[in-house]
C-alpha cells in the first residue's frame, strides 16, 4: 500500500468524522423528539463555532414560535438565518464584539418570562466567543489572563474555572438571568468525557468550581502575580467570600434547566472506524479522552505505529488506530502552528524512515491555534523531504514546516467543533 493511498485514505476517515459531528443534523434529530407549543415565547441564544448551524436546524425545526434571539459564532462560521440573528467576533481571544454580542444574549435571557422557553445552543469555542467581564475587570485583562493560560499549557478545566470566576455569564449565570423562564441547551461537546460545565464554560450548568478553585490553577502555573490588578483583587476577594459563588448544584432554578449533549467525539471517532474499515484496514479506537503534552502525547502514537508495523500487535496491518480529545502545547518559540500540527510534526520524527506508517491530526472545528488550518498530515517521507524538523518543532512553528511541503490540511470553518482527531494507518509491507 503506497503512501499516496494512505494519505488519500486518512482524508477520507477524517471526512467521515466530520460528517457524524455535523450539528445541524445534532439539533434536528433532538428537536424532532420534543414539542414546545406549550410556550408563549421560544427565543434562541448560544454560543459557539457552531451555533449559526446550530440555530438554523432550530428555525427549520421550531418554525414561527421562535420570537428571535442571537448566536455569537468565530468570524466565518456562519449560516444562513431568518428570526435569529449571529454575530461574528473574536476567538481564541475574545474581543469588543463577543463582549457586545454577550451584552445582547444576557439581555434576551432576562426578558425571558415564566411561560417562554430560551432554547440555549452551545458549542466549542463558546468559552471564548461569549464574554462578559465581572466589573471591574476589563475585556483587556481578560484577553491578558487568555493569553497566560494558553500560553503555559493549562488543561481546558482549569481555563475554565478562571473564566466563570471572571464573568457575569458563565458558570451557570445565564440561566440565573432568564429565570423564571424554562431553559433548554443543547450542547455540542469539545470536552473530553463531555463534562458539562466544562463545555462552554458551562453558561447554563450548576458551577461546581470555585473562587478557591481558581486561584489554586494560579498558583499551580505560578501565574498569579502576573495578573492585571483587577483580576487577582477580584479572585482573591472571591476566595475570602466577599463575592458571591457562582450558582452550584443544589441552586432551585436548575429545577427548570435541562442541559442535554447531542453532539460529541466518540460519535465522530465511530463514524471514522466505519469508514476505515470499509476500506479494508482492522480498526482500533484507543480513546476519545487523549489529553496530555502535545509532543509527549504523539511520541506515543508513534511506538504504537512502529510496533503495529514490526509485529502486528495490538493489531495486525493493514491497520488503522483512531484517538480523539485535545492535547495542550506549552509555548517556548515564536513559531506560528496548533496542537494538531505540532503532533504531526513531533510524530514525524519518530516514524522517520517507515515505509508504511502515515500519521494525521486535525480539528473537527476546521482549525487549529491561530491559523488557517485544521492540522496536518506526516508519514515516514516526511523528514527526508525537510530534515529541519527539529529547529521548528523547537520554535513552535509546525504551521510553516507543514506549508513548506503541502501537507497542511485545511478544511476552511466546518461548523462544528467535537474536539481533535487522530489517525494513525499502517498499511502491509510491501
Amino acid at each position: 500500500m503506497t503512501r499516496p493511498a494512505l494519505r488519500r485514505q486518512a482524508a477520507r476517515i477524517f471526512r467521515a468524522a466530520l460528517r457524524a459531528a455535523d450539528p445541524h443534523h445534532a439539533v434536528a434529530r433532538y428537536l424532532a423528539r420534543r414539542d414546545y407549543s406549550r410556550f408563549r415565547r421560544v427565543y434562541v441564544i448560544g454560543a459557539g463555532k457552531a451555533a449559526a448551524a446550530m440555530a438554523n436546524a432550530a428555525e427549520r425545526a421550531l418554525g414561527p414560535i421562535v420570537t428571535g434571539g442571537l448566536v455569537n459564532v468565530k468570524d466565518g462560521h456562519i449560516a444562513k438565518l431568518r428570526r435569529v440573528e449571529w454575530n461574528e467576533c473574536g476567538h481564541p481571544l475574545p474581543d469588543a464584539r463577543g463582549v457586545a454580542g454577550a451584552e445582547r444574549v444576557a439581555a434576551i435571557a432576562r426578558a425571558a418570562g415564566e411561560g417562554d422557553l430560551v432554547l440555549c445552543l452551545i458549542s466549542g469555542g463558546a468559552s471564548a466567543l461569549l464574554p462578559l467581564p465581572a466589573p471591574p475587570v476589563t475585556l483587556a485583562e481578560k484577553q491578558e489572563v487568555t493569553r497566560l493560560l494558553l500560553a503555559c499549557g493549562a488543561e481546558i478545566r482549569e481555563i475554565n474555572a478562571i473564566r466563570k470566576h471572571l464573568s457575569a455569564i458563565k458558570g451557570g449565570q445565564l440561566a440565573r438571568m432568564a429565570w423564571p423562564a424554562r431553559v433548554e441547551t443543547l450542547l455540542v461537546s469539545d470536552v473530553i468525557g463531555d463534562a458539562i460545565d466544562v463545555i462552554g464554560s458551562g453558561p447554563t450548568v450548576p458551577d461546581p468550581s470555585t473562587f478557591l478553585d481558581a486561584a489554586r490553577v494560579l498558583d499551580r502555573y505560578g501565574i498569579r502575580n502576573r495578573l492585571p490588578a483587577a483580576v487577582r483583587a477580584r479572585i482573591e476577594l472571591g476566595v475570602a467570600g466577599a463575592i458571591d459563588e457562582t450558582p452550584k448544584p443544589d441552586d432551585p432554578l436548575f429545577a427548570r434547566v435541562r442541559n442535554t449533549v447531542i453532539g460529541d467525539n466518540r460519535l465522530a471517532l465511530d463514524a471514522a472506524a466505519r469508514q476505515a474499515r470499509e476500506l479494508g484496514f482492522r480498526t482500533l479506537i484507543l480513546s476519545s479522552a487523549i489529553a496530555g503534552e502535545t509532543r509527549e502525547i504523539a511520541r506515543m502514537h508513534a511506538a504504537i505505529a512502529r510496533e503495529i508495523a514490526a509485529s502486528g500487535r495490538p493489531v495486525r496491518p493493514p491497520a488503522c488506530v483512531l484517538t480523539g480529545g485535545e492535547t495542550t502545547v506549552t509555548l517556548r518559540g515564536a513559531g506560528k502552528g496548533g496542537r494538531n500540527q505540532e503532533f504531526a510534526l513531533a510524530a514525524a520524527l519518530d516514524i522517520a524512515g517507515l515505509d508504511n506508517v502515515v500519521v494525521f491530526s486535525a480539528g473537527t472545528d476546521g482549525t487549529d491555534g491561530p491559523t488557517d488550518a485544521a492540522g496536518a498530515i506526516a508519514d515516514g517521507d516526511t523528514l527526508r523531504r525537510n530534515p529541519d524538523a527539529r529547529r521548528y518543532l523547537d520554535a513552535n512553528d509546525s504551521y510553516h514546516y507543514f506549508e513548506s511541503l503541502g501537507d497542511l490540511v485545511i478544511t476552511g470553518p466546518t461548523n462544528t467543533n467535537v474536539a481533535d482527531v487522530r489517525i494513525l494507518l499502517i498499511g502491509k509491507r510491501a
